[in-house]
């Protein structure tokens, strides 16, 4: 990791210079900066608890840049300067290069360091992925963009393993902790990062309906020719691809650079102009004649790719936590400082229910996020059980967390007022980052259905849920009869798909509400189940019950400054 930073800069300076007497500047918070973002105590108990407590130490370091000026004029940086597409050099030559600010680089250099692409699978201490799911939802608070790649990183790892003899060359590169970016042949470079090419603009998550075509070359090698919908960091190295072959929908390894230094046929058609994740570029490539190699068997591309998909799903729950928990820290740190009326705005009653209802759903979050990285950490050890409560938890968690996400986040902007508005506050870009966690990689319904899947077809992941509930069973009442309700929606399969969303939704709060009772504080938990499985709170943020405990739930939201 790249060392501490801790140096000041005048975006975030905390003492400008005197202004005219009509400007005097008071009621207003001083800037967030100097903090360790890793002092969140849901986040440090999950890492323990699931077996990373070696990790901490890192992770504190993380948190310290992650919460420096310097970082944080990073993360403004890559996103106001947006990525350029270069399809031409100055001669007319097809380049296909995107250029990327500064910030951008430093952004990745740091979370590279950290082990945060596909480091965890050349890591055999029992805890790494849990690690991994801890850095990022250090750096997800600073800065979201720059994600994406490092989870197409570690989530292609399983997927070349199934072709063994291209997992011995790119893996170890797939993990290095050093980010070495541009264009050059890939096994000449010190690390890699690899992204995706799986949807097509008529099919979208049908991936089955693509129409990218595929033909065995005589050299061994097969060439690609089509047109890709939504394919993000198209500056990686190498990109695993969806593509009818002979034999079926199959998944490719595409390389920028070939092994003769030349390049590979990857023309960016355009980038997206997105709502949010403004710093990553999205792009739309183009083969043709492109050369590619088999990744798995022919025909089986979606079974190649299943796990890919799962541990991204993995990583979408990670980061709609780390964005519900800037925005909560944000909105605290605002109202801690901002008066009103002659009180702190913390002190107002409606103000602590709302702020203590939003801790209440980031703490929730960021346990459950702990808990599947835990799960996908014993499963690629060898655990059955965790594995198959991983491919249900997981799906569900998707669903549930990232659907909950924008609603978090516009309530901790309205906590800020018009300040929250305003792009210096940071809370705008917050905002426009909210909806993508809960459409990569399979919208809402798409994960409903699939938690439907499962139960149909793997009883063993819906074993493996129950045992997780049952541990706790007798604890709280709320709880037990929450439980025995879903349980009794289940025994009705009658339009199942219509009523999936109420289905997965009472799944994800029956799994919340478990996990805190086994692992919070008392008030965490009784507040958690009261709330969302009692029936004693409405559907806004600020609606706990009389007899919470706020002042237990507020404290658990500082960070120390």
């Amino acid at each position: 990791m790249s060392e501490l930073v801790t140096s000041e800069s005048p975006v975030f300076s905390a003492a400008p210079a005197a202004g005219a007497g009509t400007h005097q500047v008071t009621n207003q918070p001083p800037p967030l900066v100097g903090h360790d973002v890793a002092d969140d105590p849901a986040l440090l108990a999950g890492v323990v608890r699931e077996g990373a407590s070696w990790f901490l130490p890192e992770l504190h370091q993380l948190g310290r840049i992650a919460g420096s000026a310097e970082a944080q004029t990073w993360a403004d940086e890559a996103n106001r300067h947006e990525p350029v597409l270069r399809t031409h050099d100055r001669y007319g030559h097809r380049i296909d290069e995107v250029e990327f600010h500064p910030s951008w680089h430093r952004l990745l250099d740091v979370s590279v360091g950290a082990g945060l692409g596909a480091t965890p699978w050349a890591d055999d201490r029992v805890g790494a992925h849990v690690a991994r799911a801890a850095g990022l939802l250090v750096q997800g608070q600073l800065e979201a963009g720059h994600l994406c790649p490092l989870s197409m990183t570690y989530a292609a790892v399983p997927a070349l393993r199934s072709t063994p003899d291209l997992a011995e060359v790119y893996e170890p590169l797939l993990a290095s902790r050093v980010y070495d970016f541009g264009l050059r042949v890939p096994t000449t470079k010190r690390g890699l990062l690899a992204g995706m090419g799986m949807t097509e603009k008529q099919g979208g998550s049908d991936v089955r309906s693509n129409t990218t075509i595929a033909r065995l070359a005589g050299d061994g090698t097969w060439r690609l020719r089509g047109h890709k919908w939504f394919t993000s960091a198209p500056m990686n190295d190498v990109f695993l691809v969806l593509a009818q072959a002979p034999g079926g929908l199959s998944c490719f390894l595409v390389p920028r650079i070939l092994p003769d230094g030349t390049r590979n046929t990857f023309r960016i058609q355009r980038l997206k102009d997105k709502l949010g994740n403004r710093s990553n570029a999205s792009s739309e490539p183009e083969f043709d004649d492109t050369v590619a190699w088999l990744v798995g068997p022919e025909g089986r591309g979606v079974r190649t790719i299943i796990e890919m998909v799962s541990l991204t799903r993995l990583d979408n729950v990670v980061g709609s936590a780390a964005g519900m928990r800037a925005a909560l820290v944000q909105a605290v740190h605002h109202t801690r400082h901002r008066s009103a009326f002659g009180r702190r705005l913390v002190d107002q009653p409606l103000m602590g229910n709302v702020l203590a209802d939003l801790a209440l759903e980031s703490e929730a979050a960021t346990t459950l996020a702990l808990r599947l990285a835990g799960a996908v950490d014993r499963a690629f050890a060898g655990d059955d059980q965790e594995r198959a409560f991983s491919r249900l938890a997981t799906a569900i968690g998707k669903y549930w967390v990232c659907k909950r996400q924008p609603a978090f986040v516009a309530e901790a902007l309205e906590c800020l007022g018009g300040n929250g508005y305003v792009e210096e506050s940071g809370m705008p870009r917050l905002y426009r980052e909210a909806p993508l966690n809960g459409i990569w990689e399979g919208s809402g319904n798409v994960n409903a259905l699939d938690v439907l899947r499962a139960l149909g077809r793997e009883p063993a992941a819906f074993a493996a849920y129950t045992e997780e509930i049952e541990q706790v069973h007798g604890a709280d009442s709320r709880l037990d009869a929450a439980w025995a309700a879903l349980r009794n929606e289940l025994s009705d399969t009658h339009e199942w798909e219509y009523r999936a969303r109420r289905l997965v939704e009472r799944f994800a709060l029956v799994l919340q509400g478990a996990l805190l009772v086994r692992h919070a504080p008392e008030e965490v938990a009784s507040a958690f189940c009261g709330s969302r499985l009692g029936g004693e709170s409405g559907y806004a943020f600020g609606t706990l019950p009389r007899g919470t405990a706020i002042e237990a739930l507020l404290a658990r939201t500082v960070p120390a400054e």
